[in-house]
């Protein structure tokens, strides 16, 4: 089977670093769906506006594929030092570098126009993603709740993993570098380090809506450095 983009993600991150790890962990994080000139159909997207959220199937195209198939991975949530089967994860790095998101849907702009002032729509507006942008879509279906959730269920090694978000410090003035800081907050507030990385001397760096957000991190306390 042969598969090509019928779409590409537009989101805040230009590059890997700070993506949450997860589709929903940051609720208002907006994201939009730019389809590819043959797929940009209002007929396509009939009845789509009834649902409030969608899966999107796409691609870690930032990822370098391994030149051999790797078995077991290291999920961050185990803090990077133990592994556990790549099926039993879901680790970027996989056989076919396949990614599985479900998203909020916010809107649907049917009269949408590029930069160029030329018409791109429809294109579907959303929130929680924890894609790049640039990601490739393949394809979107709709989130159905009676067979897509299942309350109550195991999930391995999730269940027994404790999570604290970080407490993220902004020095005076930084906070109006950026529109939409709070959403910046959440995001950092999931600690973007790898997992295994712990020296509070040194400093990470991220792209967030065309800044450069520099950071440090110090027990559970987070403080941003600079936004450039």
């Amino acid at each position: 089977m042969e598969i090509k983009p019928i779409a590409y993600f537009r989101s805040p991150f230009s590059g890997k670093f700070g993506i949450p790890r997860q589709a929903g962990l940051v609720p208002d994080l907006r994201g939009s769906i730019v389809f590819e000139p043959g797929f940009r159909s209002a007929e396509a997207l009939r009845g789509l506006e009834d649902f409030d959220y969608i899966w999107l199937i796409w691609e870690f195209s930032a990822n370098q594929a391994p030149d051999s198939f790797q078995a077991t991975v290291r999920p961050p949530r185990l803090g990077g030092n133990r592994r556990v089967g790549v099926f039993a994860s879901r680790s970027p790095f996989r056989p076919n570098s396949l990614g599985l998101s479900s998203v909020r849907l916010e809107s649907i702009d049917y009269e949408a126009k590029g930069s160029d002032g030329k018409p791109i729509g429809p294109v579907i507006n959303v929130l929680g993603g924890d894609l790049m942008d640039g990601t490739p879509i393949y394809d979107i279906k709709p989130y159905v709740e009676y067979a897509d959730s299942h309350p109550g269920v195991q999930s391995g090694f999730v269940d027994v993993t404790n999570w604290e978000p970080l407490e993220v410090v902004f020095p005076d003035g930084l906070e109006n570098r950026v529109p939409d800081i709070e959403t910046l907050r959440e995001v950092l507030s999931l600690d973007p380090r790898p997992h295994y990385q712990d020296d509070p001397s040194k400093e990470y760096g991220m792209s967030f809506a065309g800044r450069e957000v520099r950071f440090r991190v110090e027990g559970r306390v987070l403080t941003v450095i600079s936004i450039g």
